[in-house]
């Protein structure tokens, strides 16, 4: 009964990202109009519920406790990170895949998935600390992921701190957090109507991203998948070490509840999505990428209702 309660509680999403798959295959949304909505989400909508939701929940003292759980992220995702380089020798990673299999393995999907599972599972009040976890889980993808995706194609790696990295981790997203953040501790007043426009875009986020996974689930060949050791490597850092890791940290460094609650639900993500893309970019193993994207994004469909029972 409690397995039946916790799937239900992010039903809507699956019934989301089906409505997403069937449109695409009857040809009312295509590439152009995914990209479209992934655009919506990244520059409009997200940072509009980042301003709102910040400022509806938190004052000046306790936006300022919240800053302490950073630690926590940070020290996992690194860990997570140390952890893949050993599994790559163990698992014997194809080469050419090496740099792909890592980033996936420390990074997880903090916004196309994790916000609005995390919104569905706990509310708004989630929303700041998946905000959290994403300053931490972005800025090792930009930085650490990217240059470990470029060493793959051989070609010109990509640097740590290159200004294109900078303005990657300086995403709208964040942008607005910090806004938000700024307005908090300067009690700026906003004027009603702003906060109404905010929340009205903000509501977007949920519906448009799961438009966004079911189109991309429909163009990739789950014909041609094997379950080899690359694929069943990913899978344990994403499920399995990565949630792991954020609870033994939560010993060490004791958190309010939901905020342990969302950091563990975010470590246990599916793969990030842009990792396809820089992927390609890099004339690295983009197929395997997607194909990753797709196998943890149906699993985590399953797997984040047994995490919701283990924590309550």
């Amino acid at each position: 009964m409690e397995l039946l309660t916790a799937f239900g509680s992010i039903f809507s999403i699956i019934i989301m990202i089906a409505i997403g798959y069937i449109l695409t295959k009857k040809e009312w949304i295509d590439k152009a109009g995914a990209k479209l909505f992934s655009k919506i989400v990244i520059n409009v909508s997200l940072p509009a519920l980042m301003i709102n939701s910040l400022m509806a929940d938190f004052d000046r003292a306790k936006l300022l406790s919240m800053g302490k759980g950073l630690v926590v992220p940070f020290l996992s995702i690194g860990l997570t990170y140390l952890i893949g380089k050993i599994f790559i020798k163990v698992f014997n990673v194809t080469p050419k895949r090496r740099g792909t299999f890592l980033s996936m393995f420390f990074v997880s999907n903090t916004i196309f998935i994790g916000l609005p599972v995390n919104l569905a599972l706990f509310g708004s009040e989630s929303v700041p600390y998946v905000l959290l976890y994403y300053i931490a889980n972005t800025t090792f993808f930009w930085t650490i992921g990217v240059f470990e995706i470029s060493k793959d194609g051989g070609g010109e790696t990509q640097g740590f701190l290159s200004m294109n990295t900078i303005k990657r981790i300086f995403s709208p997203p964040l942008m607005g957090f910090i806004v938000a953040i700024i307005l908090i501790l300067l009690a700026v007043p906003v004027p009603k109507f702003v906060m109404d426009t905010c929340r009205y875009l903000g509501n977007l986020t949920t519906p448009l991203s799961m438009l966004f996974i079911g189109n991309t689930m429909y163009y990739i060949n789950l014909k041609g998948i094997q379950f080899n050791k690359d694929v069943w490597g990913v899978l344990l850092g994403r499920f399995i070490i990565s949630p792991l890791l954020v609870v033994l940290l939560c010993k060490f460094f004791p958190l309010p509840g939901l905020m342990a609650s969302v950091f563990i639900i975010q470590a246990a993500m599916p793969v990030m999505t842009n990792t396809a893309i820089v992927s390609k970019s890099y004339d690295a193993d983009y197929q395997y990428a997607a194909i990753m994207i797709t196998i943890s994004t149906v699993l985590s469909l399953f797997i984040i209702p047994i995490y919701k029972i283990l924590l309550q």
